[in-house]
């Protein structure tokens, strides 16, 4: 259910599209997209409706539109780097489509301004944290999917998203190989890795420290760093490529 929007509401979006180069028929299914399911129950409570009223959120969208852009972002790969493998295409699109780039991304094109949120999540800062932008970014590429169909929508993500795949391969962005190991750990072998300190070194102020990871009863390591955070991602991204 698509709710009638007043004329300052309209105003308001068609001005966040022009900036951002979109182009919508429908104004009502981008506020669609926009509205958080924290607003869902100050929806119903201003609307009188027999019977139950659906939720009206954006959380159907940002199904639809996680599908889209996986397909964009897998394309994309595919056809900018026929030399690469398919675990290595599969580990740049991990990060280009992560919640850390997507709501950066969101924020780029000013998508907190015109987010719906319940009060309380309003507040609370919910413009700001990353999964809400993140989630409203899909739910909108979703939303432009249904309402112009895949070209379009494939221009306005590839646009963004090269800029991204660009600034992964020129190494400006870390890899977080320990999130990518225990995804990996737990489709292969339906465990968690564990991390073990081998040995630290040094004075209080300068200590290293040698860290290894075992995934599977198979020891990756040790690996040294100046804090445990750092060896155990250089262990994880050890184990990371080994297993690929």
């Amino acid at each position: 259910m698509i709710h009638h929007l007043g004329a300052e509401r309209k105003k308001e979006l068609k001005t966040f599209c022009s900036h951002n180069t979109l182009r919508f028929k429908s104004l009502e299914l981008l506020n669609l997209s926009l509205t958080h399911r924290s607003a869902s129950n100050e929806i119903d409570h201003f609307h009188k409706y027999p019977g139950p009223l659906p939720r009206v959120n954006n959380e159907r969208l940002e199904f639809l539109g996680d599908a889209v852009l996986g397909m964009i972002s897998a394309s994309l790969l595919y056809q900018r780097f026929p030399e690469k493998t398919e675990g290595e295409l599969a580990k740049i699109k991990s990060v280009v489509v992560s919640e850390e780039i997507l709501s950066g991304i969101a924020l780029e094109l000013a998508l907190d301004t015109v987010l719906v949120l319940g009060k309380g999540e309003d507040q609370s800062g919910g413009r700001t944290k990353k999964a809400i932008l993140a989630d409203a970014l899909e739910a909108l590429i979703g939303a432009f999917f249904l309402d112009s169909g895949y070209k379009p929508v494939e221009v306005f993500v590839a646009e963004r998203l090269n800029r991204e795949i660009d600034r992964v391969l020129s190494k400006k962005i870390s890899q977080d190989y320990k999130s990518e190991l225990q995804e990996l750990s737990q489709r292969l072998f339906k465990s968690c890795p564990v991390y073990k300190m081998v040995k630290r070194s040094g004075p209080e102020h300068e200590q290293l420290f040698w860290m290894e990871v075992i995934v599977n009863n198979s020891s990756y390591g040790p690996c040294v760093g100046r804090n445990k955070k750092t060896a155990e991602q250089e262990a994880a991204r050890l184990a990371w490529e080994a297993l690929n």
